[in-house]
């Protein structure tokens, strides 16, 4: 395999094209400057002049926010077409000059997929590819591959640009994912330009770049489909805050700052605070499909005929509304309405007709209305006959009553089972801080419900033309069929690994999530199985967890066989000198590089008062990321961050706490792209013993 030459014959050369591209580049900003200070918006001139210079003022502030790359490589290397004499230059943006001639590629133009996709077999035309290892401006190396004739050995390897791969696996974490856009590989690239129609689902054992392959995905097909994408939208969905303020600097990177990044709580509309977790049990009940059912009867259970006939003064005489005629205003209002909330409208003119037609002494509704509509009684009727909810009332109110619970479930669930997700109330819906499973319950009531009466604007749900969802193995019934509302087409990307699958609603197998989306389409699915991340010896270590985890699923190939051996350290206690030693030899060992320490969740307070004691300094994991050197990391967080160095603390505690405890433990040991020690005074698992070195 070709690598990166100490002093390549053509680096000086390669080096003044890399400063005349970012020349240009400049002088691409200046003008864009220019542009943005010339067509600044005022209120002058007609509606379409106004439109006009909005429209130009937009396009010219995306076009300074893609040109501004900071520290960021601007030219990832080269590929040159058999025969013709010409060169590509491939890099994050396209880049032109005075003469409006290419200076350098977009990496997601179609002439940029053979840098990313030949081999020996398929040269997809070219004869030489090059790839370019650079910090900021400066070129530090290159790395050449020949094809055809010219055919270098390792040409039809499956790795790309090995050099320049290693260089950046092996570069210190900074607590945010990079992208991979100067590496990416020819597997991974068949998923990023894969066709944008239907379900996409990829399945990626750890460290495969499946997160960050969605991610390139999501930016290429902004840039292949910008009309439609531009105006529909593209969603990225995240399992959990931590996990977005990881990735959040990904697509900025490449230039796309319009892909909405979001957990299913943003989602919501009207908005409501979220920010707690529930006790497993409840989250189950909450995400199983028959709650659809329970939700429905809630609505309907609010759709109440009178218990007793209705009278009220009106001048001399008083209007009435019997018990059978209300059921009958209830029957009509449920066959005409579309959603409960328009029915409000349909239940008022039934009351004021029934009670007009009531009057001794001929009455139009239109008059009834008017002048008795805002009075107490009546307001107590409609209110009790067909009141206007939002999803956090209703549900508020469902949750607070076991009587309604029990009859909105009818059978559904056991009593038991149905009486989880009782809890006290609180004041007013307003008040309460929402659970995380509550999040796609409150979504199924806003759409049984439908807007409100003027509130169209507050209770409009946004979809998309496209969404990544990202750890997908996790997420229940109801949470993909959340998602499924968002969806303006049917068109997904859905990444994750099941042996990962750790969450209430664990899945098994992809069926179970498939079965909850969009199929408009045949799903397409694709594995990405060369891992890039985890060293060799890491690897062979969770590799003993995975039949445990995953039974039948291919462990991913890792790319590297070298690298430090895990270390398995015995300690007396579980929190104690030992491991505060044990951080701090992996602390050493990394250098600048940052060091996770996972913990169960039982831990993480005696962790933090053990560290606190010692003068160890140390982050949490939050919703800002991974922002310290050392971070004590509960499990349940772990998913889908990358660390240069992980402690795994009591991985015995780790299995009996969590419910799927094996799984959870198999992603503790595939976060590091470095080094990995466990740390134990409880006896280690048996699949772990026998790598006690």
């Amino acid at each position: 395999m070709p690598l990166l030459s100490d002093r390549h014959p053509e680096l000086d050369a390669e080096q003044a094209y890399l400063d005349f591209a970012y020349a240009c580049l400049e002088e691409s900003r200046e003008r864009a400057a220019r542009m943005r200070d010339g067509y600044a918006p005022s209120a002058g001139g007609t509606t379409q002049a106004r439109h006009e210079r909005e429209s130009i003022m937009e396009g010219v502030v995306h076009r300074l926010s893609q040109l501004n790359l900071g520290d960021r490589s601007l030219v990832f290397g080269r590929i040159d077409p058999t025969g013709t004499g010409e060169r590509f230059y491939i890099g994050r943006l396209g880049v032109w000059d005075r003469e409006q001639d290419p200076v350098v590629v977009d990496w997601r133009a179609p002439v940029a997929e053979p840098f990313y996709r030949a081999t020996g077999r398929a040269s997809l035309g070219i004869e030489r590819r090059r790839h370019f290892a650079t910090r900021g401006r400066t070129l530090l190396g290159i790395d050449d591959e020949l094809f055809g004739e010219l055919a270098s050995p390792g040409a039809d390897a499956e790795v790309r640009g090995q050099g320049a791969l290693i260089s950046a696996i092996e570069a210190s974490r900074t607590g945010r994912l990079g992208d991979i856009v100067a590496t990416i590989q020819g597997e991974q690239d068949e998923v990023i330009r894969a066709p944008m129609p239907g379900v996409l689902l990829v399945q990626g054992g750890p460290g495969t770049g499946k997160t960050v392959v969605a991610l390139h995905r999501a930016a290429y097909l902004l840039y292949t489909h910008r009309f439609p994408l531009e105006g529909q939208g593209v969603l990225v969905l995240g399992p959990n805050r931590l996990f977005l303020a990881y990735i959040e600097q990904v697509l900025p990177s490449l230039g796309e700052a319009g892909v909405d990044i979001a957990v299913l709580a943003d989602l919501l509309r009207p908005r409501v605070r979220v920010d707690m977790l529930d006790a497993e049990d409840a989250a189950f009940v909450k995400g199983d499909l028959r709650m659809t059912k329970v939700l429905a009867r809630a609505v309907s259970d609010r759709q109440r005929a009178l218990r007793h006939d209705f009278q009220i003064g009106f001048g001399v005489q008083r209007l009435r509304l019997s018990v059978e005629q209300s059921r009958k205003i209830i029957t009509e209002a449920r066959r005409r309405s579309r959603g409960h909330n328009s029915g409000r409208k349909i239940v008022e003119e039934g009351v004021f007709e029934a009670l007009a037609a009531s009057a001794r002494r001929a009455v139009d509704a239109r008059t009834v209305r008017e002048r008795i509509r805002y009075e107490l009684p009546i307001r107590e009727l409609l209110e009790w006959m067909w009141p206007v909810l939002t999803p956090a009332h209703l549900l508020h109110d469902l949750y607070g009553s076991n009587a309604l619970l029990r009859s909105a479930n009818r059978g559904a669930f056991t009593d038991e089972e149905i009486l989880r997700l009782g809890r006290s109330r609180s004041g007013h819906a307003s008040e309460v801080i929402w659970r995380f499973g509550d999040v796609p319950l409150l979504d199924e009531v806003r759409a049984l419900l439908g807007f409100r009466p003027g509130k169209r604007n507050e209770d409009a749900v946004r979809t998309y033309g496209h969404i990544c969802i990202d750890e997908a193995q996790d997420l229940s019934p109801m949470e993909l069929r959340m998602i499924s509302r968002r969806s303006l087409n049917g068109s997904m990307t859905v990444v994750g690994d099941i042996a990962q699958a750790t969450g209430a609603w664990a899945n098994e197998g992809w069926d179970s999530v498939l079965a909850h989306l969009p199929s408009k389409r045949e799903v397409r699915h694709r594995e990405l199985s060369i891992g890039y991340r985890i060293p060799g010896p890491a690897m062979t270590l969770a590799n003993a967890v995975l039949p445990y985890a995953a039974p039948g699923l291919r462990p991913p190939r890792p790319v590297r066989d070298d690298g430090d051996r895990p270390r398995v350290v015995e300690v007396d206690v579980p929190v104690g000198l030992g491991l505060v030693d044990v951080v701090r030899s992996e602390l050493g060992a990394v250098v600048e590089g940052n060091v996770a320490v996972i913990v169960p969740d039982s831990l993480v307070a005696d962790v933090h008062d053990l560290f606190e004691r010692h003068d160890l300094p140390f982050g949490g994991a939050n919703r800002h990321g991974l922002d310290q050197q050392i971070t004590i990391v509960p499990v349940r967080l772990v998913k889908g961050l990358e660390v240069d160095a992980a402690v795994v603390v009591e991985p015995g505690r780790i299995i009996e706490e969590e419910s799927q405890g094996v799984r959870s433990l198999y992603v503790a040991l595939t976060r590091a792209t470095r080094r990995v020690a466990v740390v134990h005074s409880a006896p280690l698992p048996e699949m772990l013993r026998e790598h006690a070195w």
